[in-house]
């Protein structure tokens, strides 16, 4: 019964409310609030801040109704008069607050985030009540027990379990002085995590750093210089404005070829929200360093009033891996098997550096750089030359392209209303022409924007008594958009980006599963969420994929199969560095939560440089502050989770290996039989099952790593 929690796309190689507001609601109508209507998709065109408060309240009013009812209930207590009536409450405020939380990452303002920040306080209490509800977890356990169980669906018994799961993680077991307390720190956690989000979107919106002198930007390409000159233009500045949102900052570090321009992005960009002075916030008032010190101590006080002994195994209770030890143990094969690659790596980008570039002391600020050059100088090729083959309709067509060959279903834009003029609206149909999900898509940064790409939950697909409720994701990405009368073109990182969130998306929209708590994501272990997004990562590497999904944007032409080669033969260049990149955030994620003591003496900087000097090849300088940024685990749902990136790789990449196997008797790997078969196992199941369930019943048996060593280049 706990909200959904955002899906976000790795950290990739470039670190991938008033008293004003308090009258207007007063002042709300009702009756004509759009967060008060479920009869279809989000009226978006319609929301205002104002429209929150009293949405909220009249939605955890009904809620906590539906639980004194649900109370109420005779025992053993029957599905239709206990689960139903609670789903139906907590799906309508789900979706409310799905809404508002959703535009506080995409369009964030001052009054928004206000009355973001006062209304989940009420969240959060509201979901620590429910996990804390004895009668509610008596009324679970005895329908567990009851005779009635075995004739429930496979889907219901598994959101029974769940539930019984929850409740113990909730602390509905704790005694009342206990819960109180838990209670306390529940709601301290969201309001943290939610500042630890603000404090960065803040600090990155902070920087700007205009350049009239166009030879310092001497190597930066011209669409990138025309989108500068635009935002400096529309500051009212001549030249060219830098930012750290990833369109402007990852050009500057890849071709600018002044070296001391590149060291002041770098520097602004990893001492955000930190300790360091800014320009307009001498004091630090982003910090999010103290805010890391109360989330540890905060979530290790949560896990010891709930028996546990770290955060990390309250975490682990509802994943596929059983102990930190087993992730940490995975995690260290894994770099034992990339570290020779990783060296390797690395001492190809020194010497390059020094032998053509003159860089005897390679630096973090160079390194971006020098890697663009050495791949340019050994496949003939440029991230810029390539991205000219990838305009957005393009890029489009050629992914519904990839969806309707494997799954016969087809994909069109549509109409709905959005909350930015760039977001798409489109709906999946299969061949009949019968509506199979929807989607929202919002492809490009700004400066409301959160950083990252990820996928969240709109509706999910569940049936009421009207029929089948259709599921609806929304997409979000942070790409650049178009320039000078041009469509938005997109590097291959972009595109793959593009493909993983789709691959969550397909995941949500393509669930065959009619009960709300284990349909779409829900219910799906988190370190194997990742699976059916980096699954779709692959096909960016297929001829017959990309063919139709390239033109080149001044000319037209296809992207060159030569050109592909040359891509191909690239593919794992670095992945040694990458993997072990990964790694590194993984295990400080991991022992920061496990056996990291937040009250002592040392500090999770300290953590992480430990954890670089046993992992890592590539050491950063000592002002690096990246635990200040890392809003997977203290901003968003991964915390002692973000193994999950590589564990699911394991099972995304033996997956899609079966695609191979079969290609040669087919022809390719674009074969509908085995993504059909992808589709009903994994896609189609949800929650409904454990993960390695349905990966055993997909692949035939249990998952290896070879698969993943032979992708990465490292067999």
């Amino acid at each position: 019964m706990n909200p959904a929690l955002k899906i976000e796309g790795p950290t990739r190689k470039y670190n991938s409310p008033s008293l004003s507001l308090l009258v207007d609601v007063m002042n709300t109508p009702m009756g004509n609030n759009p967060l008060l209507d479920f009869s279809g998709l989000p009226r978006f065109a319609e929301f205002k801040p104002e429209f929150v408060t009293p949405a909220i309240d009249q939605l955890l009013s009904d809620a906590r109704a539906a639980v004194e009812q649900a109370v109420a209930v005779g025992t053993p207590a029957e599905w239709a008069a206990f689960v139903a009536p609670l789903d139906d409450a907590n799906e309508k405020l789900g979706r409310a607050w799905g809404q508002v939380s959703h535009l506080h990452s995409v369009m964030d303002s001052p009054a928004l985030r206000e009355v973001y920040n006062v209304n989940l306080q009420k969240i959060t209490v509201y979901y620590a009540e429910l996990g804390q509800n004895e009668a509610l977890f008596t009324k679970f356990k005895a329908l567990k027990a009851g005779a009635g169980f075995a004739a429930l669906s496979d889907a219901r018994r598994k959101i029974v379990d769940n539930e019984l799961r929850d409740f113990r993680l909730g602390g509905a077991e704790l005694p009342a002085d206990k819960k109180a307390r838990f209670m306390q720190v529940q709601e301290a956690l969201a309001q943290l995590s939610a500042k630890f989000e603000e404090n960065l979107l803040d600090a990155t919106n902070d920087f700007a750093l205009y350049v009239d002198d166009a030879a310092r930007l001497a190597g930066v390409p011209d669409d990138v210089l025309s989108m500068m000159k635009t935002a400096a233009e529309a500051d009212g500045k001549t030249g060219w404005k830098i930012t750290l949102h990833m369109p402007s900052y990852l050009p500057v570090m890849q071709y600018a070829g002044d070296r001391a321009l590149r060291e002041q992005v770098y520097r602004a960009y990893v001492t955000r929200a930190s300790e360091f002075p800014t320009a307009t916030s001498p004091e630090g008032k982003w910090d999010n360093t103290p805010l890391i010190a109360s989330i540890l101590k905060l979530r290790r006080e949560a896990a010891e009033l709930l028996g546990f002994a770290s955060y990390a195994q309250v975490s682990l209770a509802a994943k596929m891996a059983d102990t930190p030890s087993d992730v940490l143990k995975f995690l260290d094969e894994l770099a034992v098997r990339a570290r020779p690659y990783a060296e390797k790596d690395y001492a190809e980008l020194k010497a390059f550096a020094r032998d053509e570039l003159g860089l005897t002391d390679l630096q973090a600020w160079d390194t971006t750089y020098v890697s663009e050059k050495l791949s340019v100088a050994r496949y003939s090729f440029s991230d810029q030359e390539v991205k000219q083959y990838f305009p957005e309709p393009r890029v489009l067509a050629g992914l519904f392209r990839l969806i309707e060959t494997l799954y016969g279903l087809h994909v069109r834009e549509d109409q709905a209303p959005v909350w930015h003029p760039d977001v798409k609206f489109y709906t999946l149909t299969d061949h009949a022409g019968q509506r199979v999900g929807q989607f929202y898509l919002d492809l490009y940064a700004r400066a409301s924007k959160r950083g990252g790409a990820w996928m969240d939950d709109v509706i999910t697909r569940r049936r009421t008594a009207d029929g089948i409720q259709t599921p609806v994701a929304y997409l979000n990405c942070n790409f650049s958009g178009p320039v000078g009368g041009k469509p938005a073109l997109f590097t291959h990182d972009e595109v793959i980006t593009l493909f993983h969130e789709t691959g969550h998306g397909l995941h949500h929209l393509l669930t065959r599963i009619e009960e709300l708590g284990v349909s779409g994501i829900n219910g799906v272990e988190w370190d194997a969420v990742e699976l059916p997004s980096q699954f779709m990562e692959n096909f960016c590497w297929e001829w017959d994929v990309l063919k139709h999904m390239t033109a080149h944007v001044d000319t037209g032409a296809p992207l060159p199969r030569e050109l592909f080669d040359r891509m191909l033969a690239a593919k794992n260049f670095q992945s040694g560095l990458q993997t072990l990149r990964q790694i590194e955030f993984a295990s400080f994620d991991m022992h920061l939560h496990d056996d990291f003591d937040p009250s002592g003496p040392r500090t999770a900087l300290d953590l992480i440089d430990d954890i670089r000097k046993q992992v890592a090849v590539v050491i950063p300088p000592a002002y690096n502050r990246f635990p200040n940024n890392f809003s997977h685990i203290f901003a968003g749902g991964y915390a002692a989770g973000y193994y999950s990136y590589k564990w699911a790789e394991v099972l995304s990449a033996d997956a899609y290996a079966l695609f191979e196997d079969e290609a040669e008797g087919y022809g390719g790997v674009l074969n509908p039989e085995v993504g059909h078969r992808f589709w009903s196992e994994i896609l189609a199941q949800g929650g409904a099952r454990p993960a390695l369930e349905s990966f055993k019943a997909f692949r035939g048996r249990e998952p290896t790593l070879d698969a993943l060593l032979r992708h990465n280049g490292m067999a």
